[in-house]
């Protein structure tokens, strides 16, 4: 294993950290997010809003996994208290954007003495900052300063391209994720991994031989689909997946086409036997055959994990409502992921519209020009161009009006 490291490719430069734009933060952060708060409006977006200077798409991304009080003060007590020690506008957005529940960690009784603590263990203001702000999930660890040691060695590692330091509490995850490093994985990827729960890097033997199974098959390690096949690996014995391509080739893939769609979806092999038949069933059901199923499943392999009752609903409506062939449907597997009401549905009845009045000839225009280009780019196509119809075509595109209802030429 080692030797193979040893001889892999390294990647030098490591990927740029993404942070957000630096906006001063209210001296009173209760009153600022107070003042910006609407009837009717969440008042979690309000207040990261307000409080932080963050978008409202990414404050409302942030309330779906986390919700305030407008009573609560303890948020307004976490933003003090990093401010209080050297974290700037810039790190504490990112905080928040990457760990939001770190807002209601109580400040004085949690985050405070972890923080002191770091600091008596002989941690710099820019060392405390730096790695915080680059893993914040350590702020909800019990053992913070293992982690924070862990982290701190990656980072000094990757500075001083030395060899990584062992001899911790962790030792298997330091030892694996010392390994990942070696095969040049980013900081971006090995962090978060340290402070999982993940399996692939808490083994040893298994962690070997996943890890060279995934090398072997050519996956790079300075992605996260590295890490997602290496744990797909790891969590199935050699028996279990030998019987899950057995499965596949009694559906009509080859074995070569299994390891090619794992190559490009690594979670497909984590589809159990009873949804792949009954994956199966359903498209044969509405007219698929065998080898339209298994280009499918090849050209986009997340479509056999769509629930029956979803392809059912959106293949009919594709079928029968706009008289779309079975093999032009199949040709982009994608679209039966597509939100029925907010894209197909919508977008068809432009379509329908525009085909009765003769105004994009009289043939169907392909499910792709349809269906797998941008809101932009199908309005720009399909409703722009016809300058004096645009009103009434985006009425049909919002469901104002029927598609039955754009006025003769």
């Amino acid at each position: 294993m080692y030797s193979l490291i040893l001889h892999g490719r390294r990647f030098c430069e490591l990927q740029k950290w993404r942070h957000l734009n630096e906006f001063p933060f209210s001296n009173s952060f209760s009153s600022t997010s107070a003042a910006i708060l609407q009837d009717g409006q969440n008042f979690t977006v309000s207040y990261l809003v307000g409080s932080l200077g963050l978008t409202s798409k990414l404050a409302e991304s942030i309330s779906k996994k986390l919700s305030l009080e407008d009573e609560d003060r303890n948020p307004d007590s976490v933003l003090n208290l990093l401010k209080s020690h050297a974290f700037t506008d810039s790190q504490i957005s990112t905080i928040i954007t990457e760990y939001p529940q770190v807002l209601t960690l109580d400040a004085e009784k949690t985050l405070a003495p972890k923080l002191k603590l770091l600091l008596s263990r002989g941690a710099s203001t820019s060392e405390l900052t730096e790695i915080i702000s680059k893993v914040p999930e350590i702020l909800g660890k019990k053992s913070i300063s293992i982690y924070y040691d862990s982290v701190k060695c990656i980072i000094e590692a990757d500075s001083n391209d030395d060899s990584f330091p062992q001899g911790t509490s962790l030792e298997n995850k330091v030892r694996n994720v010392s390994v990942l490093r070696g095969l040049g994985m980013p900081q971006k990827l090995l962090l978060p991994l340290l402070i999982s729960k993940s399996q692939p890097i808490c083994g040893k033997e298994n962690f070997d031989a996943s890890l060279k199974r995934v090398i072997e098959m050519g996956f790079d390690p300075t992605t996260s689909k590295f890490v997602l096949a290496l744990r797909m690996l790891y969590q199935m014995s050699d028996k279990t997946i030998e019987e899950k391509v057995e499965v596949y080739k009694s559906l009509g893939f080859t074995v070569e086409d299994i390891w090619e769609i794992f190559r490009s979806t690594p979670t497909f092999l984590k589809v159990s036997k009873t949804k792949m038949l009954s994956s199966m069933e359903t498209f044969l059901g509405l007219g698929f055959s065998r080898d339209e199923f298994a280009m499918m499943v090849k050209r986009y392999p997340p479509c056999i994990e769509y629930s029956t009752e979803s392809v059912i609903k959106k293949t009919e409506f594709l079928l029968k409502k706009m008289n779309w062939t079975v093999k032009a449907v199949a040709l982009h597997p994608q679209v039966a992921g597509y939100s029925l009401e907010k894209r197909i549905v919508p977008r068809c009845n432009v379509i329908k519209a525009l085909l009765s009045k003769g105004l994009i000839g009289s043939e169907l225009p392909p499910v792709s020009s349809v269906l797998s280009c941008t809101d932009p780019k199908f309005l720009n196509k399909y409703v722009m161009k016809h300058d004096e119809l645009v009103p009434e075509l985006m009425s049909i595109y919002k469901g104002q009006v029927d598609h039955k209802s754009l006025p003769q030429q």
